[in-house]
């Protein structure tokens, strides 16, 4: 997945579609939740796709929940 650009309409509609009656952050974060829930399937694959100082990921590694 690393290298793909965004599609900034695919993620406007995403969002949308998550926070559209949502009237504060509270109700915007259990929007989120409950998206993610529905959507996310376990087990995955993760890509890293920035170095950051305090991990010992290097941009391209990939991890799943299995991994030490």
């Amino acid at each position: 997945m690393a290298g793909k650009r965004k599609e900034q309409g695919r993620e406007a509609r995403i969002h949308n579609e998550i926070v559209v009656d949502a009237y504060d952050a509270s109700e915007r974060a259990m929007g989120w939740y409950y998206y993610l829930e529905e959507k996310l399937q376990f087990p995955f694959t993760a890509t890293c796709i920035a170095a950051r100082p305090i991990s010992p990921l290097r941009v391209g590694d990939e991890v799943d929940h299995l991994s030490p």
